[in-house]
């Protein structure tokens, strides 16, 4: 297990008990004010965006070509920490990952 320190849409902290091997995208998705996701993690939607926290941007594997494509186009892209919850899959080395959802977009 990793532990991930997640903001919700509604602004609230909750910690969750995360799943190995799985993306983060299907660690949180059940959550309350959490991702959409809903192309179930194929990289085709950018409705799993998220805002890494600075201090775990540089521990995170790069954006692939398309991740970047669809997140880009996002109203609320930023450059440094926008990524898509679904291409990161959860390591040991994760533990402790400190993000935010990203706003809903219409």
């Amino acid at each position: 297990m990793a532990r991930l320190v997640v903001t919700n849409r509604a602004g609230q902290l909750v910690k969750v008990e995360g799943t190995l091997g799985i993306s983060l995208m299907e660690n949180i998705r059940e959550l309350d004010d959490s991702v959409d996701a809903i192309c179930g993690g194929l990289c085709a939607c950018a409705t799993c965006h998220v805002f890494i926290d600075p201090a775990w941007v540089n521990k995170l594997p790069q954006r692939q070509d398309e991740e970047t494509l669809l997140i880009s186009d996002s109203d609320n892209y930023v450059a440094d920490q926008s990524r898509l919850s679904c291409q990161i899959q959860l390591t040991e080395d994760l533990d402790g990952l400190t993000f935010t959802i990203a706003p809903e977009e219409f």
